[in-house]
């Protein structure tokens, strides 16, 4: 009896550690949000009446269009994509499938400099052009403008798209043969399968993956500020760094945060009544059908196109400068900035990785409910713009940093300054609310593929839960984490409108001397720093196509 005290004791003990965690985890969280809340309406409506009257439709207006048409065309592309490497053997397909991945490695904006610098006037395009039909100026001939509405839309969806050809297929590769067997016994085409029997069944994830990509279309800064298209987030910037209008910056930025809100509403929403039952036998998948000749060329020509675009294309031309002109590589602040994006996204990754894996086992003993709402609420981050985090760090911060500053003052006489504000660890900070969700997700699977009657073992022989967690839970679930922490360095690496908003004063990362070497023109200055970070993103997209093999 008394043995059995101390284990419940024991527990006890570990229930409320976890809890703890997960409640300052919570609030980590909530606070950037609950922040932005309280600027945007603790101040009067003037700040909001002037932006009414003058740019807020223009930035409400292309931020719809462009999220509108970087969802519709990418969730074309993924989830074409998708189907037809599922249900097609065409030829190069088993290279093809996983290589469809890799315009993920591209951030955004890297790829919006790279086709600026094909498809300017004096780019190798037009050049080519004038050349060939003799036109003599740009008076002579049309060509469209990449730095546009339509440009951004074209980029984004070109490297956005994955998200969705990865959801929607893993889908496709679950579903039974038996349905499109019984499709085709009453006389289906291929045409009629796929829009009456597959897309209904693969909805729920093509949903989810257009969910995604019109959330990062939102996050994204660098390469609408680059097309000089104005959105919802090049005006937080503007409005809080050119206007030093921090009112109306979290007005903005609450806007943001309910469009992402309703976004996620109606992709809810719109799957709500969707049911689909498996057998609990053993079901036959889809076997690819051989496809050969023109049509086999065909298809293997549409997989191509986009690989091209998002990504080979974007990468020759990063490898040109940077092996013509060894000297970029010795610029100066290239591997000043290098060294700090190692640096954030390790220390980042470790955070993330750790808190969340601690998280999800300290709630292990709760209320199933309980555990489900605050492992939801720690993931708000990621669907959350990294402009607006950037905007909600800072005033916590701030509040903390004075409230600390009178305290040392009160006590040493001694003003210390700000503390917190404007250093790495604001970063960091925000780094681990906006990637939290990937620490939790790898955490959940990791925990779900170990078998329950072994940490019960241990705990039966006397297991500490410092014990339990290193030679038990961090053992099993190391390949889990491992990934996560590729995923979160890689993502750290490339986020930009985070890092613009907090990073300290002459504090670069490879993602900010990329935008400054652009916003000067400068594209092969910047062309190393990209390289680096299209490098380093190789990792995450090995881990993706090792996971969906």
């Amino acid at each position: 009896m008394k043995n059995e005290r101390l284990v419940t004791e024991k527990l006890k003990k570990r229930l409320h550690l976890g809890s703890l965690v997960a409640v300052m985890i919570v609030a980590c969280v909530i606070l950037p949000i609950l922040s932005i809340t309280w600027m945007a309406l603790s101040v009067d409506t003037s700040p909001w009446e002037h932006l009414l009257a003058t740019v807020l439709p223009r930035y409400l207006i292309n931020s719809l269009t462009l999220m509108l048409g970087v969802g519709l065309l990418s969730l074309s592309l993924g989830t074409s994509l998708a189907y037809l490497v599922t249900h097609l053997d065409f030829p190069g397909r088993g290279v093809l499938q996983y290589a469809l991945f890799l315009p993920l490695a591209v951030p955004s904006f890297v790829a919006a400099y790279a086709w600026v610098d094909v498809l300017e006037y004096a780019g190798p395009l037009q050049t080519y052009l004038r050349d060939f039909a003799g036109w003599a100026s740009a008076r002579a001939y049309w060509f469209p403008n990449i730095r546009s509405l339509p440009g951004a839309v074209l980029v984004l969806s070109f490297t956005l798209y994955p998200y969705v050809y990865l959801l929607a297929r893993a889908s496709f590769r679950e579903l039974p043969a038996s349905g499109q067997d019984v499709a085709r016994s009453l006389g289906l085409g291929s045409v009629r399968q796929f829009w009456r029997v597959s897309l209904p069944q693969a909805r729920p994830a093509i949903a989810a993956g257009t969910a995604i990509v019109m959330m990062e279309t939102l996050n994204d800064f660098g390469t609408v500020d680059y097309f000089a298209v104005q959105t919802l987030t090049t005006g937080i910037f503007s409005l809080w760094l050119e206007s030093y209008n921090p009112g109306g910056a979290a007005q903005l930025a609450l806007m943001a945060v309910a469009i992402v809100g309703v976004l996620l509403w109606v992709e809810k929403m719109g799957r709500r009544k969707a049911r689909f039952n498996k057998s609990g036998r053993q079901i036959a998948r889809i076997q690819p059908q051989t496809s050969t000749g023109y049509v086999g060329l065909l298809v293997l020509l549409y997989c191509l196109i986009p690989i091209a675009i998002g990504f080979l294309i974007p990468l020759m031309v990063l490898v040109k400068p940077s092996l013509s002109d060894s000297s970029l590589w010795s610029a100066i602040g290239l591997w000043r900035a290098a060294g700090n994006s190692l640096l954030l996204g390790s220390i980042s990754a470790a955070l993330v990785v750790g808190l969340s894996a601690v998280m999800v086992l300290g709630l292990k003993g709760i209320s199933p409910s309980i555990r489900k709402s605050l492992q939801i609420l720690t993931t708000l981050g990621y669907a959350f713009p990294g402009a607006v985090l950037g905007l909600g760090v800072l005033v916590p911060l701030a509040l903390f940093d004075n409230w600390i500053a009178d305290l040392i003052f009160a006590v040493f006489n001694i003003d210390p300054g700000l503390i917190l504000t404007g250093s790495v660890g604001a970063l960091i900070l925000a780094y681990v609310v906006r990637f939290f969700a990937i620490g939790v997700g790898a955490s959940e699977a990791g925990l779900a593929a170990i078998p329950t009657n072994i940490p019960l073992v241990a705990q039966s022989l006397g297991s500490s839960p410092r014990a339990l967690f290193f030679k038990i839970y961090q053992p099993l679930m190391r390949g889990s984490l491992a990934s996560a922490l590729v995923l979160v360095f890689v993502d750290t690496v490339k986020e930009l409108p985070a890092t613009l908003l907090l990073r300290p004063f002459n504090f670069d990362t490879l993602s900010t001397h990329i935008y400054s070497q652009a916003s000067l023109e400068n594209f092969n200055a910047a062309a190393p720093a990209a390289l680096m970070v299209v490098t380093l993103s190789f990792g995450a997209i090995i881990l993706l196509a090792k996971a969906h093999r």
